[in-house]
């Protein structure tokens, strides 16, 4: 059994910032080597214990929320576990746990609120990152505007419509045509610049 202790370390001291959101094949095969069969049980319920602390639930979120989508890049598991990372971050964050890490990985604690297809967890996220990460914040506070200005426009993510098996609409393939997620924080850029 992994401990979360191994998640933080590889994820926090080893991949970094700099891997985090980049991707990659390779990194994508690491983590499903090391990390698919404690994602697996974690999606049956193992893992409850690690709910009792801030390390211990910023490593099951990080399993939970983060994992999922270098495991299995484009395909619906991505998202099969948001439900158990959005209700730990819900619970960590009115404990105030967030506050309990340093910044840069304090994210990771709002990213389940913005990958939630629910309008009231993305203005949430905003809040929470402007108020809790601050100017250190910054470029998270951007993606996370940029998020939430596409469920407003679309109540969903749509790319996210093929792996779920969804229709696109129109409207949602002329914006993911014109560019979709870049051209929506171009465009945050521009207004916010």
């Amino acid at each position: 059994m992994v401990t979360a202790e191994e998640i933080i370390r590889f994820w926090i001291d080893e991949t970094g910032p700099s891997g985090w959101y980049s991707g990659g094949e390779d990194l994508d095969s690491e983590i499903r080597r090391r990390f698919l069969a404690q994602w697996q049980e974690a999606r049956e319920g193992a893992c409850g214990l690690w709910l009792t602390n801030p390390v211990g639930t910023l490593a099951y979120i990080i399993l939970t929320d983060q994992f999922p989508r270098n495991m299995f890049r484009n395909q619906a598991d991505a998202f099969a576990t948001d439900p158990q990372a959005r209700a730990a971050a819900k619970i960590a964050i009115g404990r105030d746990w967030d506050l309990a890490v340093p910044v840069e990985p304090r994210q990771f604690f709002y990213l389940p609120l913005e990958h939630s297809e629910n309008l009231i967890d993305q203005d949430r996220a905003v809040r929470l990152i402007h108020s809790r990460m601050g100017d250190q914040g910054t470029g998270t506070l951007l993606h996370a505007k940029a998020h939430r200005a596409i469920i407003r426009k679309f109540g969903r993510f749509p790319f996210r419509n093929k792996a779920l098996g969804r229709e696109t609409s129109a409207a949602e393939q002329a914006w993911m045509d014109a560019g979709g997620y870049g051209f929506e924080l171009r465009q945050l850029q521009e207004t916010t610049g």
